[in-house]
């Protein structure tokens, strides 16, 4: 399936389930601290943004993140996080490169934290489809948010 000719309706169906698995991977993983996990869907090279000023670039860069998250959340009372995604978009621009827009809802011991929308970029490796590059946006937090600002 190297040439665009090849891309047909059939294997775009299995690309965007496949996608729709790393999404799910991702927040899954996330949320239960699984960060080596978290850490194997993305390529050495992704870049992660969060709007509307943080790069962080490379695989070691975006780890921080999530290390980040977890010594800043220690002291609160967060006990348990859950991301709920909704309206994921896909589109192809070849059969090994795709864009996505999706909502994100994330739910803390207050209830409805944060949400927010996530835009990718996916690549297809040799381990099947990978973030290549993913940008984050908070539309809102809860008044008694539990989850750093970053």
């Amino acid at each position: 399936m190297n040439a665009e000719s090849d891309f047909g309706p059939l294997e775009r169906t299995v690309a965007c389930e496949q996608i729709k698995d790393l999404v799910a991977r991702y927040n899954a993983n996330g949320d239960t601290g699984r960060f080596a996990q978290v850490r194997a869907l993305f390529t050495d090279d992704a870049v992660m943004r969060i709007e509307p000023d943080q790069e962080f670039a490379g695989i070691e860069a975006i780890m921080t993140i999530f290390t980040g998250a977890t010594s800043d959340t220690a002291s609160s009372n967060l006990t348990h996080v859950r991301h709920f995604t909704s309206t994921h978009q896909i589109d192809f621009d070849d059969a090994s490169h795709a864009t996505g827009r999706l909502y994100f809802a994330v739910l803390t011991d207050v209830g409805l934290d944060h949400w927010g929308r996530y835009v990718d970029r996916y690549v297809r490796s040799a381990n099947g489809w990978l973030f290549a590059h993913r940008s984050v946006s908070v539309d809102g937090w809860a008044q008694n948010s539990l989850f750093p600002r970053l």
